[in-house]
């Protein structure tokens, strides 16, 4: 699935930019050079820039149209979805995300390392940097 994204995003990435001529340094929208007949082409994103390849121009349309996941922000919401919103120690009501979270870092941790996986691998979340950053697939669908 998240190779198919990314053909996609190429896609869109190839439609919102436009072959340039570094050599003359002006746009080719023909992808070919009319001044130097050059096909060796780089792409221009007006107002943004110019480079080789297209990974800078899905990078670029993730980053502005998209929010990445806040893996932590995310993780807490589930497990309150599965726990009880309190627990009480003691004479004492807390947040029992908190203190799931503050008694015992490294639980936390790797939990929330397992839920990223799980997450991934259902496709509810896609990275397309190794896992750098997570965006949610259905507003990566949604662009």
């Amino acid at each position: 699935m998240q190779n198919n994204f990314y053909e996609k995003l190429t896609q869109m990435a190839l439609e919102r930019s436009t072959p340039f001529c570094y050599g003359c340094y002006k746009d080719a929208p023909s992808g070919r050079c009319n001044t130097c007949f050059s096909d060796d082409m780089m792409r221009h994103v007006p107002g943004v820039g110019v480079e080789w390849g297209t990974e800078w121009i899905v990078q670029h349309i993730l980053e502005t149209e998209l929010t990445p996941v806040n893996l932590e922000e995310a993780f807490e919401e589930s497990i309150r979805q599965c726990y009880p919103e309190t627990v009480k120690v003691g004479w004492m009501t807390l947040d029992t995300a908190s203190v799931l979270r503050e008694m015992d870092p490294v639980a936390w941790s790797i939990a929330l390392g397992e839920w990223e996986t799980q997450e991934s691998e259902e496709g509810i979340i896609v990275s397309f940097n190794d896992g750098g950053t997570y965006y949610w697939t259905h507003e990566v669908e949604a662009l």
